[in-house]
């Protein structure tokens, strides 16, 4: 079949639909392929790309569906009814349908639950259970339970009869009969196996696994780099609950990549397509923080009243601020940034505090001395040595101490269970602007005897 280029469509759901359009956009988006209805439903508000669903098959519907963020879903389950929204939901895996609920509202929540089949519901009450931010919360619980002393040809037959069920077929997990976590096969090893092989002959009985209370980010990144397809996950009993996959690891890192991106950058993460999110959206994602952050820089204008009376003495002393402030800030901010990443990869522990602190003054210190020679020398030759040394001495002191706070803060914000992307650069750059005004001023007085 054709297919339409994307602009098109997106052009045409821009407007109110004409009657008589109505067929031509349905054929438009049915020949269209599911790549291009992604991307049209990721560039237009949800009210358009909610007509676009109507006018699509049940099936094609369900996958465009189905690739889309749980926040951009969310928003589409309030623009759509009925029993389009029922399908939807009926098709989706439980641990998507969870990321779904915990976007919605309580009432919707509730209603969805309420729709589906009883299988299905207990599947899905089963990821509800875990704590938010668990790898509970993002393993799939359809797992077909394979018992060691099973021949290789029964457990195919097994396989067979639940493959509609199983998301991930690659990694088996094996089990005993108390459903005890034993091994792991693969799915390659199993296939290629003669019929009469027994399994436990097959598998790897010294399985990595994971907790299901574990911390899903963490548990995603020490998953990802082993380069396996699945990880088992377990109860606090080693019994087997569900499976992670690869693909599941992959979207909680990008997830909170994504956030903790948006929170260093002084907003809150939209969790949909930019150009799909409403305006207001938009506007919330900023508004707090940057109430907040404008809020706390009244102590920078707070230090600048202290030290009036030097500033109108030594008018010089002015043209200098935004250098020390924007120095102290980028300062901070490169070693929040690395250690907040060290954080994430798991390099550096909260325990590290101490260690870290130690690197980054000594680092700070060195920045300092390279940049504070410079600023020494240029300052010094237009407006003379006392003011080059001003400079030179501050921007030590002003480099060493932004980068050991900068440090230590997402540390800190870990050690007291907060997102430690919270606490990095938009806060840091604000203490860093006052603390150096500060240094700065204290040391001008000294030198410059004012």
């Amino acid at each position: 079949m054709s297919s339409i280029e994307q602009p098109d469509l997106a052009e045409i759901l821009s407007e109110d639909l004409q009657p008589g359009q109505v067929a031509r956009v349905a054929k438009i988006a049915a020949e269209t392929r599911l790549p291009e209805l992604v991307r049209v439903v990721e560039r237009i508000p949800v009210e358009r790309a909610a007509v676009m669903f109507r006018l699509l098959g049940k099936d094609r519907a369900v996958e465009v569906f189905d690739t889309l963020d749980p926040g951009h879903q969310a928003e589409l389950i309030d623009a759509l009814h009925g029993s389009t929204v029922r399908d939807f939901f009926d098709a989706m895996a439980p641990d998507d349908r969870v990321d779904l609920l915990d976007e919605v509202p309580a009432s919707v929540a509730e209603r969805l639950l309420r729709g589906l089949s009883r299988e299905e519901r207990a599947m899905t009450g089963i990821i509800l259970g875990y704590p938010q931010d668990s790898v509970g919360r993002a393993m799939s619980p359809e797992v077909v339970p394979i018992y060691p002393d099973m021949t290789a040809g029964e457990a195919l037959d097994k396989l067979r009869q639940r493959m509609d069920s199983l998301e991930h077929l690659y990694l088996l997990p094996i089990v005993d009969r108390s459903r005890h976590l034993v091994g792991t096969v693969k799915f390659r090893d199993l296939f290629t196996a003669e019929a009469n092989t027994m399994v436990s002959e097959l598998m790897n009985d010294h399985p990595e696994f994971a907790h299901a209370e574990d911390d899903e980010e963490e548990t995603a990144r020490w998953f990802l780099p082993l380069e396996m397809s699945a990880l088992p996950i377990v109860d606090t009993e080693n019994r087997l609950v569900g499976i992670f996959t690869w693909d599941d690891a992959r979207e909680v890192v990008e997830y909170e990549d994504t956030e903790d991106a948006a929170r260093s950058g002084g907003h809150e993460p939209l969790h949909q397509p930019y150009l799909a999110a409403s305006l207001m959206n938009v506007v919330q994602s900023r508004v707090v923080w940057l109430t907040l952050l404008a809020l706390s820089a009244v102590f920078t204008v707070k230090v600048l009243d202290v030290f009036s009376a030097e500033l109108q003495q030594i008018v010089t002393l002015t043209l200098f601020i935004p250098l020390l402030t924007g120095t102290s800030g980028n300062t901070g901010n490169q070693a929040a940034t690395t250690v907040t990443r060290a954080l994430a990869l798991g390099d550096v522990e909260k325990s590290d505090v101490g260690r870290v602190l130690w690197r980054e003054m000594r680092v700070g210190f060195l920045l300092g001395c390279l940049l504070g020679a410079l600023g020494f020398g240029i300052t010094a030759l237009i407006y003379g040595p006392q003011f080059g040394a001003v400079i030179g001495v501050t921007l030590v002191a002003v480099c060493t101490l932004a980068a050991s706070i900068g440090g230590i803060m997402p540390l800190l914000a870990k050690a007291i269970g907060a997102d430690p992307a919270v606490f990095s650069n938009p806060f840091i750059s604000t203490f860093s602007d006052a603390t150096s005004l500060i240094l700065y001023f204290f040391i001008a007085k000294a030198i410059l005897g004012i």
